[in-house]
């Protein structure tokens, strides 16, 4: 173990040699890696990789085991219409790891500012509506990204919560593989997740073990006691999954349903076209006649545009 921890230290310090001499700053990485190894080179090797499986086992083997606690799960969605969808599935994964690993620890969700001006931020009646207590919910709003990145590393270093919920939006310029990568050795060495939940964001590099694209799907009907389905009713919702990053080769796509009272995933029993604002709705309706004798488009514009005079 110690020669080990040696042998890394003596990498990165022939690593901040070599930056100084080409005039650049020590890779944040680096820096991040060498301060873990130096305060528990122990601790380090000795976590091994934890999971928490879906009970699923086509999901189960595409992600090794399941989702994994001492590391970083990335939750994507194309478009900010589709912010419900992985907000619902992003509280199902915190409400699932709290109910399995950590029942009396909160949840911290670091909310962005402009995600929260379009999509709303949680609130009592939806955090019940998919398995948590809104007692076991903190929320932030950090006006800087700087400043929600230290409070994400700081909560998941902290131990003190089941999982942390890290929202963005988009593709951001200062948020890249360096600051996913401290994220990540904080999560490892702690053994606590981290959910980086990104709204209407692109696939890039980063150090999270596995991620997902969230789309929205149609929710299942409500089942009644005799096992029968109540028609025309709406029950538990459902996700469609596309497991983006993993081991495995192929991406894996899954509609997957949720039941917040089990607080137990399930595969969805009936496979439904996907609703975004891409597609267009099953029933549109009569549509209306398209006018006759009228010109088919306005006049152009000129260059030159008369004003009145004002005296």
């Amino acid at each position: 173990m110690a020669a080990n921890a040696t042998a890394q230290e003596t990498i990165f310090a022939l690593r901040e040699q070599i930056a100084k001499m080409e005039g650049k700053p020590l890779p944040a990485l680096a820096a991040a890696q060498q301060a873990e190894i130096a305060v528990q080179p122990e601790k380090q090797k000795a976590k091994g990789e934890k999971r928490i499986p879906f009970s699923i086992p086509v999901l189960d083997d595409a992600m090794e085991g399941g989702i994994p606690l001492n590391g970083v799960t990335e939750i994507r969605t194309r478009l900010m219409g589709d912010a419900g969808a992985v907000n619902g599935f992003t509280l199902a994964l915190a409400a699932y790891v709290k109910a399995r690993e950590l029942a009396d620890a909160p949840v911290l969700w670091i909310g962005d500012v402009v995600s929260t001006l379009e999509a709303g931020a949680p609130y009592a009646p939806g955090i019940r509506r998919f398995g948590l207590q809104p007692k076991d919910m903190l929320y932030a709003s950090p006006r800087k990204l700087e400043d929600a990145l230290w409070l994400a590393e700081t909560a998941v270093g902290s131990g003190a919560l089941a999982a942390t919920i890290l929202e963005l939006r988009g593709n951001l310029k200062h948020f890249g593989l360096t600051e996913s990568r401290r994220l990540s050795l904080r999560a490892k060495a702690v053994g606590r997740p981290l959910f980086l939940m990104r709204h209407a964001g692109e696939e890039e590099a980063s150090s999270a073990s596995f991620r997902f694209l969230v789309e929205p799907a149609p929710a299942s009907e409500r089942r009644l006691t005799d096992g029968s389905l109540l028609g025309g009713s709406v029950g538990h919702p459902v996700f469609r999954l596309t497991l983006e990053k993993s081991r495995n080769p192929a991406p894996l796509s899954v509609l997957l349903e949720w039941n917040p009272n089990d607080r137990q995933f399930f595969l969805g029993r009936q496979a439904g076209e996907t609703f975004t604002h891409r597609n267009a709705p099953a029933h549109p309706g009569a549509r209306i006649p398209a006018s006759a004798d009228r010109q088919g488009r306005p006049p152009a514009l000129g260059h030159i545009v008369a004003f009145e005079r004002a005296s």
